[in-house]
């Protein structure tokens, strides 16, 4: 099987991935475009093709000495956690021919980080290889960009998210899937939240506090944000254990196992909370009666990072409800 054929579409990125490992790779790539579209996917499946050996199955559990990944912890990934990276640059392959080097949410990096990660994109050892993976080009650097080959990533079309809701919920009715999949508008991870139990309570309870915005005259901005808090923190609660569970079966030193699981709490916890955002963005509430609409329709072209179609009331809540005392989490559309 073709190891791009671990995600569906996305001919360009598959056939600039492809005519790379049939000449020679260049030093650093970006992968951009939409989360939730199979970026990271592909960067395991590039970085297990250029390992080589029978190495797929070791790269996907982020087990091979050679392949290192890289994520922020919390909102941003620091310049500390760039020198770490780079220290780990300077050692030659353990195993194989070359060293990987995954940065996944490469967008959230500090100017810090970017100015030190800059000196290895401009003089990279021979043997290593730089992904990037971003959500959102905008917030990288030009000096970042341009010395790494783009890999855009567009959205899925309806039919692969059909197809992959089919596979993962082979009980559901083709209505059901169907519906599903305008749902997720083109993104797996949404696919993936809307078919979770736990995650569909949670944005139960999320479309339940939003609509109070505009409906509940005793709507109480930090009762409503503590409760989607409390989603976020239990979806980090879950991506805990379920880390803790995976590197007990990994020979990891204890530090990298103690920031693996941390890690994978903290970008759940904000996955989640960007997932919120979104939610509330798209509630289209009906006016109580006698009352004047709370939502204002978006102007034709109004992009997706917009205020636009939110009342007053709406960005009210989203300022001093959802957001004080957290850090405002990045935006992470077209990774």
């Amino acid at each position: 099987m073709d190891a791009f054929e671990s995600f569906p579409e996305q001919a360009e990125a598959k056939r600039l991935l492809r005519a790379a490992l049939a000449e020679a790779p260049a030093h650093a790539y970006l992968f951009h475009g939409p989360p939730g579209v199979g970026k990271r996917a592909a960067a395991l499946a590039f970085a297990a093709q250029l390992i080589g050996g029978g190495a797929a199955d070791r790269v996907e559990r982020r087990a091979h000495p050679d392949v290192y990944v890289l994520e922020p912890v919390g909102d941003q990934i620091r310049i500390d956690d760039i020198r770490e990276l780079r220290r780990d640059l300077h050692m030659r392959p353990f195993e194989a021919d070359r060293r990987v080097y995954l940065l996944h949410a490469a967008e959230t990096m500090n100017e810090d980080a970017a100015d030190a990660l800059l000196k290895d994109l401009e003089e990279p050892p021979s043997y290593a290889v730089i992904v990037l993976v971003a959500d959102d080009l905008g917030p990288l650097p030009e000096t970042i960009r341009s010395r790494c080959q783009l890999v855009p990533f567009t959205r899925l079309s309806e039919r692969a998210v059909r197809e992959e809701i089919a596979a993962r919920a082979p009980g559901l009715e083709p209505a059901q899937v169907a519906a599903l999949a305008r749902l997720a508008a083109g993104r797996l991870d949404r696919a993936a939240r809307l078919l979770d139990p736990k995650a569909a309570k949670r944005r139960d309870a999320l479309l339940e506090v939003a609509r109070s915005v505009y409906a509940s005259p005793e709507f109480d901005a930090r009762d409503a944000a503590q409760r989607i808090l409390d989603g976020a923190r239990e979806r980090a609660a879950d991506a805990k254990d379920a880390a803790e569970q995976e590197v007990e079966l990994l020979d990891l030193p204890t530090r990298e196992a103690e920031q693996r699981v941390r890690r994978a709490a903290r970008g759940a916890e904000r996955d989640e909370l960007l997932a919120a955002l979104e939610e509330v963005r798209g509630v289209q509430p009906q006016p109580a009666a006698g009352a004047r609409s709370a939502v204002r329709p978006a102007p034709e072209g109004a992009g997706r990072g917009s205020h636009h179609g939110l009342s007053s009331g709406a960005q009210d809540f989203g300022r001093a409800g959802l957001l004080r005392g957290y850090p405002t989490p990045r935006r992470r559309d077209a990774q």
